[in-house]
């Protein structure tokens, strides 16, 4: 039986999603092969660089693809320029392969049809996540993926302070944050809207503070959003002043804000990698001293995925980049705290022993927080919530004194 070209199987994806059965996935290997694949990525942190470097070499081993990090420090440039290339009637000669994506980004590209697939499904090593155990890998900020883009990683809202000079006892919600920053002023702050962390803060905040959380789940405009928001704003008003420089002056991302807790001028800070505080710990980038840890009653957290532009030239090889990015070398490497620590999307206790044991790491860092810890997890608002989000605080707070 002969085997099926790679147009042949994209025929086949744009109908129901099916299994990859060997003798597709082969076709798109072979096609792979030879290919340059763009990958439009977050490039704001070490670890994450060093972390796709590794991936590189290794696809060029395995796939015999040459992939191109392109750094970038907002997503949607990636999506800019997609849509600009769309408008153009670009269809077939794209730049943008791959794209690191998730949220608002993936709700704005598949509005305007700018995603090939589906094709997750299709990826062998998709089946390793249980998607039926764990809908998350199939659910962005609401939205089903319905195989849109394909799950690569964790993120959960997690905290993390100087025991030595905070204490035992960090504060454990959002008030007791006012609180604690009143009595100690400088020493807590959040990135500068529009920074994905930051504007995940505001949304952690508003969930905590509002008394119409159910609103956040259904897309902004059917909402009352003055109303609904009003409690954040606050919230906010009291908080500023008591941040680090007085509110005036906010850190650009949390990598920079890490940098801060490190020169000690700041006590209290969070990250939306639960295992950052451990591996900066492991890397003498944070003190011994750093312990983490989630607010009562659970923090925001959700699923980063890859996505396939509906124009890219290396759709193949795209896919094999994808594949490889779930296979558990892949992951327990990206979990390992001394690489980068972001955690898994795979189903680690339904993999075989074999793989299974490539996610052991030693828990002997105090900074590290117990899997158990994570358990409750909020999940996040409809898509349409954050970049609404982002234009209010920033018509509030821009050029504030």
């Amino acid at each position: 039986m002969p085997k099926r070209t790679f147009t042949a199987i994209l025929a086949l994806s744009l109908g129901a999603p099916l299994p990859a059965q060997a003798d597709d996935w082969q076709a798109v290997l072979d096609e792979a092969r030879g290919q340059t694949v763009y990958w439009h990525a977050w490039a704001g942190d070490t670890r994450v660089n060093d972390y796709i470097g590794w991936v590189t070499r290794r696809v060029r081993t395995e796939h015999g693809i040459e992939l191109r990090h392109v750094k970038i420090d907002d997503t949607g440039s990636a999506v800019s320029r997609v849509l600009a290339e769309y408008s153009a009637d670009n269809h077939d000669d794209g730049s943008v392969d791959l794209v690191w994506i998730n949220g608002e980004n993936f709700a704005a590209m598949r509005e305007n049809d700018l995603l090939f697939g589906p094709f997750a499904e299709r990826l062998p090593n998709f089946t390793l996540t249980r998607p039926e155990h764990n809908p998350e890998v199939v659910t962005d900020f609401t939205l089903p993926t319905q195989g849109y883009e394909s799950p690569w990683g964790k993120a959960q809202i997690t905290f993390y302070y100087d025991a030595e000079a905070l204490g035992e006892d960090p504060p454990g919600s959002m008030a007791e944050i006012l609180a604690w920053a009143e009595e100690h002023p400088g020493h807590f702050t959040y990135p500068r809207i529009p920074d994905f962390l930051g504007s995940t803060f505001l949304k952690q905040a508003l969930i905590a503070l509002t008394e119409d959380a159910d609103a956040l789940y259904s897309p902004v405009a059917q909402s009352d959003f003055e109303a609904v928001t009003e409690p954040l704003w606050e919230y906010l008003d009291a908080l500023h002043p008591h941040l680090w420089r007085s509110g005036r002056q906010f850190p650009a991302s949390g990598p920079e804000m890490r940098r801060l807790m490190a020169d000690g001028e700041l006590t209290l800070a969070f990250t939306f990698n639960p295992a950052e505080p451990a591996a900066a710990v492991a890397d003498f980038e944070l003190p011994a001293s750093t312990r983490s840890y989630v607010l009562d009653g659970g923090t925001l957290g959700n699923v980063h995925f890859v996505a396939i532009p509906f124009n890219s030239p290396h759709k193949a090889g795209a896919m094999a980049v994808a594949n490889f990015l779930l296979s558990p070398e892949a992951q327990a490497r990206k979990q390992d705290i001394s690489v980068w620590g972001d955690p898994t999307v795979l189903d680690v206790v339904r993999l075989d022993d074999g793989s299974r044991a490539l996610f052991e790491q030693a828990s002997d860092n105090p900074a590290l927080l117990a899997p158990e810890a994570l358990a409750e997890t909020l999940p996040e608002p409809h898509p349409s919530w954050m970049g609404t989000l982002q234009e209010a605080w920033q018509a509030r707070y821009v050029g504030a004194p």
